[in-house]
């Protein structure tokens, strides 16, 4: 607890009586003004931030021309990668600006927070806490909120905005004193409130702030840390007692280096909460020079302009005078941020949230990605890795953007397998998506977006070996020996592939060619066999071997098969669908095997047998039934006396629309089916008038699920034919071709000329005989 004559000497010691303590806000702008002027008058020998102790020999590559924040130090285990910490440091954090002028200025500059290797060592990160009541544990105070309470305000960024970040102090200490002060009341009035891991913090900083005193004598010793930690910073304790609080701490070896990092990074709704909602907006305060309502809005301005807004020079003045007169009337200092939205969101947006989004997402938070100078430590694999992405000119971007590759180009398909490899490492960098041009198997779309926390995965990648190449292909053969799945290790042929692993395929293969063999799960080989003949495709557009793949997909098609039609008999509804998925799975992929034609024969003949077999489950019969329709092995009139047996009367009405489900739905087409072959539509109708109203009920979820997932242009088409009557149509429709008009309706014909005039103009279509 502090006592009110340790609040009464927070401010002398902050004049200069004893050590400067400058309690700050992490990532202020207006703390990283006042603790600049502060410096700049008192001159200190040394500098003491709240931080990580070990990276004291990281703290000169901060004033090295190629660090540029936002960064962080990293820390993590030796011994376990993924446990790791973050310290961000933005242009306008506090931290940074007193490191910076320390190093401009010749004074020693330290880190005094309890050391990362008791940090890390912890399995809960609120370590310390069991030691109190729960009612202690439950009361977790937020300083900011509390102060801003007081002051009456329901916001606490405004309050810190009015109180410090809009608001000038001739004297450089005065804020400090006065934030000191407020928290020495709320230490008074709190004690640790509820985060009881901040006393074994501050008892080290204490411990350092002794060592610091000792050795620099005379000089003055300045402090810059969270003014939360300031109150305790003056608590009366013996070295004996601090020393007694660390007795015991968990302890691991721990590695530490700096990494680039992110304004988003930096925003409290992104995961790595460093407690700021705006810090494009921060950093637009701190950077501008003068006038920074009226810069800020000259950024929104350009912002608009660039996404095809009318923003003119008028908009920004109503602009800024909008902001102002809102200021006012709302009593504060200065136009902040909320006033500035509201003007903007009235001015140049119209009134409409949508432009409005962009700006917060574009420069409220940012995209900013800071840089690290190639001399900070990292572990081999991110140095090859930073080595590639050089060599490649693939520049890692906070900005999500999509990249299109031509993997006939050797640059290109290096980048390909470059992502491949980061992505079989676990290290997400980018991520494949459908492209808008072609589908070709020598293209590919990569979404990519770099995250601070994949240095983490690299660090975690590490133990696979030195170079991207050789993680990966330690890493795919680990995989493929662990792996208990056939279609686990498929997949894993296909990643291989397509990274270009060709070290790592003789495990592969030998891991699969054994699981092959051993697995008699037919759903297991259907779930396997895409993947492979994916793998097969890959290997004519990156020139890999894949002549033993080849005969392990071969081996599947046979085995599935002889074993598919008895596997297909008494399934229940859930397991029908199951392998109604495996069916298309298995239907997609043979067509791509080498050799295929003597596969397609006896694939035919499976899908004849499932199609015509009452034991097997009605959804299996009429998707069998609708891929031989589409492969022309299987002609109209058949495939309408199929669905007139399926749909007869004496079949259950559950089991009828089972088989119409399987037959026309899914994504197959099977709207444009009954659209363009009335007949079929005329059975479906024929048979869905006729089903009793009693079972209607239970049959419904299933057709609602079937035609609901049809173009709605489609459902409106089908609409209209049943309404006219499908079944006198398909009676009409006989004498010419079956689902089609007896001749040509030559009126509507000519009514497509007009369009293919415009399209191919007008010389193109002399002599054309409709």
């Amino acid at each position: 607890m502090t006592s009110p004559s340790a609040r009464a000497t927070l401010a002398s010691e902050a004049r200069g009586d004893g050590p400067l303590l400058l309690g700050v806000r992490h990532h202020g702008p207006g703390s990283a003004r006042a603790v600049l002027g502060a410096l700049e008058a008192r001159r200190p020998a040394v500098v003491l931030i709240e931080g990580p102790p070990e990276a004291d020999g990281l703290l000169a590559l901060a004033g090295d021309d190629g660090m540029r924040p936002p960064v962080a130090l990293l820390a993590h285990a030796v011994d376990d990668p993924g446990r790791a910490a973050f310290w961000p440091f933005a242009e306008f954090s506090p931290e940074w600006v007193a490191i910076r002028w320390a190093l401009a200025h010749g004074a020693a500059v330290r880190f005094i927070d309890l050391p990362a290797a008791h940090t890390l060592a912890a399995t809960d990160p609120t370590w310390g806490d069991g030691d109190e009541d729960e009612t202690q544990q439950g009361l977790r105070i937020d300083p900011l909120a509390e102060l801003a309470r007081a002051a009456g305000y329901d916001d606490p960024e405004r309050w810190w905005e009015d109180a410090v970040e809009l608001r000038g102090a001739a004297d450089p200490v005065a804020p400090f004193e006065a934030l000191a002060d407020a928290m020495g009341a709320l230490r008074e009035t709190y004690g640790h409130g509820g985060h009881a891991r901040d006393l074994v913090r501050e008892a080290y900083m204490r411990l350092q702030l002794r060592a610091a005193h000792k050795e620099f004598g005379d000089g003055e010793v300045a402090v810059v840390c969270g003014a939360w930690h300031v109150p305790a910073l003056t608590r009366r304790t013996t070295a004996t007692a601090d020393r007694a609080l660390l007795k015991g701490l968990p302890k691991v070896k721990t590695e530490m280096t700096w990494v680039p990092w992110t304004h988003r990074r930096l925003a409290r709704r992104s995961g790595y909460g460093a407690g700021i909602d705006a810090p494009g907006w921060y950093g637009h305060l701190f950077a501008a020079p003068d006038r920074p309502i009226e810069r800020w809005m000259t950024k929104v301005a350009g912002l608009l302009r660039a996404e095809d807004r009318l923003v003119s020079s008028a908009h920004v003045i109503e602009a800024v005078r909008l902001a102002e007169t809102l200021a006012a009337m709302r009593g504060r200092p200065l136009a902040g941020l909320g006033e500035t939205t509201d003007a903007v969101r009235a001015v140049m947006c119209d009134g409409s949230d949508v432009p409005l989004d962009l700006v917060r997402d574009r420069l409220v938070v940012g995209d900013v990605l800071g840089e690290v100078p190639d001399a900070a430590p990292a572990v081999p694999l991110q140095r090859d890795l930073a080595r590639l992405q050089r060599g490649l000119r693939l520049k890692p971007e906070a900005q999500e953007r999509e990249l299109e590759l031509d993997l006939r180009k050797e640059n290109d398909a290096a980048r390909g397998r470059l992502l491949h490899r980061l992505r079989l490492l676990s290290v997400d960098w980018g991520a494949p998506v459908a492209g808008r041009g072609s589908t070709g198997t020598f293209r590919e779309t990569w979404r990519l977006r770099w995250q601070p926390e994949l240095h983490v995965r690299v660090a975690e990648a590490g133990v696979w070996g030195t170079t991207v190449e050789s993680a990966a292909v330690a890493k795919a053969e680990a995989r493929a020996q662990e792996a208990t799945a056939l279609a686990d290790v498929t997949a894993l042929a296909e990643q291989c592939l397509l990274a270009g692993l060709g070290a790592a395929l003789p495990v592969v293969m030998t891991a699969l060619a054994d699981r092959a063999a051993l697995d008699t799960d037919v759903a297991h080989l259907a779930q396997a066999l895409p993947a492979l003949a994916r793998s097969l495709r890959y290997g004519d557009v990156r020139a890999t071997d894949t002549a033993a793949l080849g005969e392990v997909a071969a081996g599947l098609a046979e085995r599935i098969c002889v074993g598919l039609p008895p596997a297909c008999t008494g399934l229940d509804t859930d397991a029908a669908t199951e392998m109604r998925g495996h069916l298309d799975a298995v239907h997609g992929a043979l067509p791509l095997l080498p050799d295929s034609t003597e596969t397609a024969g006896r694939w035919t003949g499976v899908l004849r047998g499932l199609a015509a077999r009452d034991s097997v489950p009605g959804t299996i019969r009429g998707r069998a039934a609708r891929l031989l329709l589409d492969e022309g092995r299987l002609d109209e009139d058949e495939a309408a006396r199929l669905m007139g047996l399926a749909l007869s009367p004496g079949t259950p009405p559950a089991d009828a629309a089972a088989w119409i489900e399987g037959f026309v739905g899914g994504a197959s087409g099977g709207g444009m089916l009954l659209v363009h072959d009335e007949r079929l539509l005329a059975l479906v109708d024929t048979w869905l008038t006729g089903v009793p109203a009693d079972a209607f009920t239970d049959v419904l979820p299933l057709l609602r699920r079937t035609f609901s997932a049809y173009e709605p242009g489609v459902r409106r088409t089908l609409g209209e034919l049943v309404a006219r009557g499908p079944a006198a149509t398909a009676s009409r429709t006989e004498a010419g071709t079956p689902g089609f008009g007896a001749a040509l309706d030559e009126e509507r014909a000519d009514g497509v000329l007009p369009v293919l005039t415009l399209i191919l103009g007008q010389t193109d279509l002399v002599g054309v005989d409709r």
